[in-house]
């Protein structure tokens, strides 16, 4: 296995797009928006371990400004499909906890990368017609957010694993980290709850 000591990318804050009327980005967005909300009423099943799961009970999806229409409907879990993603989290953490931190590190920084590019249009378009938020809500909470968030904690995460102990002659101390040992249930706050729709709007 190679070795090395690799310095990531310094994060910068993700520039915000101001969607001014005229401009290249204005057009593309709304171009977007028209074609999503346009499009087919789309399916989401449950992901679960990489399975598609589709459940007797579904619920439509309307946005906020526009109750009469529907974006599609969406499979509801219940019980039993709540513990399989939770066994299936904990049988995926250990290949992600093996991993050598720079490979995890380049995923976020990869998928950064997508949704600051080709995917940006559809994060904010899917935000807008999920939570009703305007353009530069959607820019701002969605997007580069989320972008910021996946490049900073790169950086973060080289931080504290270079945190280590001084060493005193004839020993050598070092500090080890280790992965969370459980699962861990979160419910997102509002502006991050969004993400979901998001990416399940997206289809990916």
């Amino acid at each position: 296995m190679p070795k090395g000591i690799y310095n990531m990318p310094y994060p910068l804050n993700e520039p915000v797009n101001n969607y001014e009327p005229g401009s290249n980005e204005r057009a593309n967005l709304l171009n977007k928006y028209e074609e999503m909300y346009n499009q087919e009423p789309i399916h989401v099943p449950l992901y679960i371990g990489g399975e598609e799961i589709e459940t007797a009970n579904k619920l439509p999806m309307n946005p906020p400004h526009d109750h009469q229409h529907t974006l599609g409907h969406f499979s509801m879990g219940t019980k039993e499909h709540v513990n399989k993603a939770i066994n299936s989290a904990l049988e995926a953490r250990k290949k992600w906890a093996n991993m050598p931190w720079e490979n995890r590190a380049t995923i976020f920084l990869k998928a950064a990368d997508l949704l600051a590019g080709p995917y940006r249009d559809e994060m904010n378009a899917a935000t807008m017609l999920g939570q009703s938020k305007n353009v530069f809500q959607a820019e701002i909470d969605a997007s580069c957010e989320l972008i910021d968030f996946l490049r900073f904690n790169v950086a973060y995460l080289q931080q504290i694993y270079a945190e280590q102990p001084d060493s005193a002659e004839g020993i050598l101390n070092r500090l080890e980290y280790r992965p969370l040992e459980g699962f861990v249930f979160a419910i997102t706050p509002f502006n991050l709850l969004q993400l979901l729709l998001t990416f399940v709007l997206l289809q990916l």
